[in-house]
C-alpha cells in the first residue's frame, strides 16, 4: 500500500475505470461529441466505475492482476439505460437498476480506499451515462425531445475498461476486464 500511496501523490497522467456502453452510442453519440467534452477526448458512451483511479506509473503486473481478480468477483448483469436525469450542468441517462455499477465502484475502493471516487468530491455515488456536461441544461430541450423516444436502451455488462490518459490529454483504452 505504501507503494501506492506515494504514486498517487506523483502528477502525471491519471486512469479510469469505465463500463463502455456501445449500445448508447448510436442514441446519444452525436449529442455527446457536441456537448460532453469527454467525448473529443476519447471517452466512449459509459458509466464510470471509479475516477480518478491510479496514476499510469502505478499500473504494473501486480495491480493489474489485483484488478482482474477484483472484477472478476463480481457478476456480470443486464441494466436498462431509461430515463433522463440532470445535474445542475449534466444531462445523463440512468441506469436501471443502478446498485450493480455501485457494487463495482465500491469493490475496486475496498481494495484501494486511497483513490475514492472522483477523489472524494462527492457524498455518494450515481452511477450515470452522461449526454451532455458543463452546460445549460434547460437549452437542450431538442436533446431531450431526441433521445427520450429512443429509451431504453437494454445490454448486458460484462467487462470493465481501464482507460489511461495519455501526455496530449486523451483517453485511451488500456485494458479490460471481464466481470465474473
Amino acid at each position: 500500500m505504501v507503494r501506492v500511496s506515494r504514486l498517487l501523490q506523483q502528477s502525471g497522467p491519471r486512469t479510469a475505470l469505465v463500463v463502455e456502453v456501445p449500445a448508447a452510442e448510436p442514441v446519444v453519440g452525436r449529442f455527446r461529441a457536441s456537448y460532453d467534452p469527454s467525448a473529443g477526448q476519447g471517452v466512449p458512451a459509459h458509466v464510470t466505475v471509479l475516477y480518478p483511479w491510479l496514476p499510469t506509473g502505478a499500473l504494473d503486473d501486480a495491480t493489474l492482476r489485483d484488478l482482474a481478480d477484483v472484477l472478476a468477483a463480481v457478476s456480470s448483469f443486464d441494466v436498462r439505460f431509461a430515463s433522463l436525469q440532470r445535474f445542475p450542468q449534466t444531462l445523463w441517462v440512468a441506469p436501471e437498476p443502478p446498485d450493480p455499477f455501485i457494487t463495482l465502484t465500491w469493490a475496486v475502493c475496498a481494495r484501494w480506499p486511497e483513490c475514492p471516487p472522483y477523489g472524494g468530491e462527492f457524498d455518494s455515488v450515481i452511477p450515470h451515462l452522461t449526454v451532455a456536461d458543463d452546460v445549460d441544461v434547460d437549452s437542450l430541450a431538442h436533446v431531450v425531445t431526441e433521445v427520450a423516444p429512443a429509451l431504453p436502451i437494454a445490454t448486458r455488462v460484462e467487462t470493465v475498461t481501464l482507460l489511461a490518459l495519455d501526455g496530449t490529454g486523451r483517453w485511451n483504452r488500456h485494458s479490460t476486464y471481464p466481470l465474473g
